[in-house]
């Protein structure tokens, strides 16, 4: 297992994180998986041998029971493991258990750290945008939970480039916390993220954490063009990603499978190995609904992917350039600079 800093930070952190969105299988989560409390240990008990150190969950995952399991197995090996959490979504049916305000953030520090069993939260990421609450007020409660040592790091999750940057801005101006990471959506079906999220990665000294790495599934190579699909949700009725593109979807899936036959190893490991080579990933978040899946995704730190297998997946993947990147190309490519290039510069080559 290789390690890498997460962002402009002293932390390091494993090239795979262990997700636990499956853990408990409340409510809509239910869907997702349904892990117990000693699937989780066993779960657990494997990433730790394979080298990963950090163990991601949210407040909202199975409403609170996911953070129940994480804090009860990992109780006699705290010391040894890091622990990074989220707040933002609702966590009750009042007005005020919801979103990023001194009140909610607070209160939901406080519920996570007695669920987790512990005294402190080593990553505290803000889980999704909330557009009515003033980001100064957001980072001032932020900074008291890192100051009072209930919090160690910040991160950010599926913002925006805008809402990124206008927080670094406010963190910088007003000397609060500075996020340190963004957790994203980023997989060989979307990559939206290279037109600015990963570029601000770059500038700005951040971290990517990536959530959702096989496309919930979609990657796996379960999918494939003319042939029955699984049980389960269908294409049409993706949401989490959506598809926008089932021909192209497919058209990826086909290159994925190919590298993996030829290389004896599975769909799932080559799509997240393509990933553990992009700018700005420091980890990738995997999570399993059987041993057996996670088995398989922990190989995939140790799978190397060769120039010309990258260059096939980079091909039949890459999203035609946005307005402005595409005039930047034609009129700006004398004096563009590595955050720049990130995004612009296979265009340039091609």
């Amino acid at each position: 297992m290789d390690y890498r800093q997460l962002g402009h930070s002293g932390l390091k952190i494993s090239v795979l994180t262990m997700g636990t969105m499956t853990f408990g299988g409340q409510g809509e989560f239910g869907k997702v998986g349904s892990t117990d409390t000693a699937g989780a240990k066993r779960q657990i008990d494997m990433c730790v041998e394979a080298g990963i150190n950090l163990i991601d969950t949210a407040d909202v995952y199975s409403r609170g029971a996911s953070e129940d399991i994480v804090g009860e197995v990992v109780a006699g090996k705290r010391d040894d493991l890091l622990i990074a959490t989220k707040a933002r979504f609702p966590m009750g049916d009042g007005v005020n258990q919801r979103g990023l305000s001194r009140y909610h953030l607070v209160n939901a520090c406080e519920a996570s750290l007695k669920r987790l069993r512990t005294d402190r939260i080593d990553l505290y990421q803000l889980h999704e945008w909330d557009g009515l609450t003033p980001l100064e007020e957001t980072l001032e409660a932020l900074d008291m939970l890192v100051r009072s040592g209930k919090v160690r790091y910040v991160g950010a999750s599926n913002y925006s480039g805008w809402h990124l940057m206008k927080g670094l801005a406010i963190a910088a101006r007003d000397k609060l916390p500075r996020f340190i990471s963004q957790q994203i959506h980023y997989t060989l079906q979307a990559r939206e993220a290279e037109q600015e999220l990963i570029p601000i990665t770059l500038d700005q000294g951040l971290g990517i954490m990536v959530w959702s790495p096989l496309a919930g599934g979609l990657l796996s190579g379960k999918y494939r063009r003319g042939q029955p699909q699984p049980e389960g949700r269908k294409l049409n009725e993706w949401s989490e990603p959506p598809v926008h593109d089932e021909g192209k979807l497919y058209d990826i899936v086909d290159v994925v499978v190919d590298i993996a036959e030829k290389r004896s190893v599975s769909g799932a490991e080559v799509a997240l190995a393509w990933l553990l080579g992009r700018p700005g990933v420091s980890t990738v978040i995997v999570g399993a609904r059987t041993d057996e899946q996670l088995k398989s995704n922990l190989r995939a730190a140790d799978l190397k992917l060769s120039e010309d297998e990258r260059g096939r997946l980079d091909a039949v993947s890459q999203m035609p350039l946005a307005y402005p990147y595409w005039h930047q190309a034609q009129t700006a490519n004398d004096r563009l600079g590595p955050a720049d290039l990130s995004l612009i510069g296979p265009h340039l080559k091609s």
